[in-house]
Order: structure tokens, then sequence, then C-alpha cells
């Protein structure tokens, strides 16, 4: 591990392939911080503590200073608390923390990233104590509007390990200086502050009318990192609704049970 962090050194493991968690390895006195009800197990003496926002030595002093620090995250869809896992015994403990749903989880050395990520709102699983989790402003008014994730999204800031989830297949690209990526605005997990992120208009009518690829693509300009999914929650939660409302119309009868049974429905 590198040395000289601000923020407190931890070793992890990532099990797991569709359904993943990280396992953190904590030495004495050493803590975690998570989203709240992210936890799958921990080791007897890792005590759990319910804390206002990230704990982070960014935050202001003070309980209104925390508290309103704290009250920015409800506007990312947050909790308003944050939970610091804490090993108070003498040798290593681990604590684990599961991901919401089928994808991958993503380790970020921040140390390593420049110190600061912008990510969407709810990508946010876990990180060592001291990297601040915070939020970020679109400043570009068609991002906000268009750009899938609105106005803000989350900024992970520090010199620790924070651990982002995103849905499907995670790809990371290298964008030179001037390479641009065109992407659908869900795909978006996170990026360095260094890339442009804009939204571009599909051309052509046909296009956005029967291309099935909405009105907007993400714009993204390097340098800088860019990390991708394949899967964003929200296209999986409407597929999954548009499967639970759709109704056949021959269902019921014995010729739509043979239909189901051809198209894989049954």
């Amino acid at each position: 591990m590198t040395n000289n962090r601000n923020n407190h050194e931890i070793d992890y493991k990532i099990y797991g392939e569709e359904m993943q968690f990280v396992e953190i390895e904590l030495d004495y006195q050493e803590t975690a911080i998570a989203e709240s009800g992210s936890m799958m197990m921990m080791d007897d003496g890792v005590q759990m503590q319910t804390i206002f926002g990230d704990g982070s030595a960014q935050q202001p002093t003070g309980f209104l200073g925390k508290l309103i620090s704290a009250g920015k995250r409800v506007i990312t869809g947050e909790s308003l608390f944050m939970t610091a896992f804490t090993n108070e015994v003498q040798g290593k403990k681990k604590v684990s923390f599961a991901a919401p749903y089928t994808g991958k989880i993503i380790p970020m050395d921040l140390q390593e990233l420049g110190g600061t990520i912008i990510a969407q709102k709810d990508a946010f699983l876990c990180a060592a104590k001291g990297v601040s989790v915070g939020i970020h402003f679109q400043r570009k008014l068609g991002v906000g509007i268009f750009g899938g994730e609105g106005f803000i999204m989350q900024k992970l800031e520090g010199d620790g390990m924070a651990f982002l989830h995103a849905g499907g297949f995670i790809v990371e690209k290298n964008l030179a200086p001037g390479e641009v990526l065109k992407i659908d605005t869900g795909c978006v997990v996170a990026y360095s502050p260094s890339v442009d992120f804009d939204i571009e208009f599909v051309k052509g009518v046909k296009n956005f009318m029967f291309g099935g690829e909405g009105l907007f693509f993400a714009r993204l300009e390097g340098p800088g990192k860019v990390w991708i999914q394949s899967l964003p929650i929200s296209r999986l939660a409407g597929r999954i609704i548009a499967y639970g409302t759709y109704k056949r119309k021959e269902e019921g009868s014995v010729l739509g049970g043979l239909g189901n049974l051809f198209d894989g429905r049954e």
C-alpha cells in the first residue's frame, strides 16, 4: 500500500461474480464507512456506530455543521446517516459489504486517481474513514436536465480506498486530451473531474423517434478516466416493470400457453 495517507489504510478482497461483496480487513482502531444497510457480516470486535455524514476531516465541526453537511447527502438521494465500523480490539478483524443488485464492485484508490472522483448518485458503497462523500453540482443546464443523473452527483474526495457499485459489466477507459466518447446517459458510473461532461442531441428524426436510444447522448471529452456500466439499474427496473405488466391477448388459452412455450415465456 502507498504510505503517507491522511485517510485510514484498509486491505480488501472482492468475492463473487454477478452478486459481489467486498471484505475489508481492519487493523486495531481502523474504520470503514458505508451506506446504511449495506453491511453483510462482521467479526466480533468490530463496533458499529451510526454517524452524521461520512465522518471525514472535511466536515464542519459542531453538531449544526455536521447536520448541514449530512443533510446535503439527502439531496443526492442517500440517507442522512452513514455507518462507521471500527476494529476496537487488537489484531485484524473483517467486515463485509454487499452490492445491492447484480453488477460489479469497483475499487478506487483515490490517492492514485488524483484525490477526487465524480460518481452517479447511488454508486457509493463503502470507503476508508476520511474519504469525503459530498455532492457535485452540474454547471451546465443541458447536462442537469437531460444527462440522466440530474444536476447533482456524488463527489468522493480523499486519499483512501473507496468502493463503488454499478450494474452489469464495468469498463474503465482512459481518454486522451481531446478524445471524445459518446455514451448512453444512464451508463456513466463515474469520471475524473478533468473530464468534460456534456450532452449531445441525437441527430436525425428517425434516430430519436424510432432508434430506441433516447434523445441525448452523454458526451465525455478527455483527458481523464471514465467508468461505464453495461446495465443501469433504471434500465433493468424498466424492463422488469414492462415484463410484469405486459399481458398477451392469447394468455389463458391452450394456444396461448403453447405460444409462451415457444417464445421462452414459460
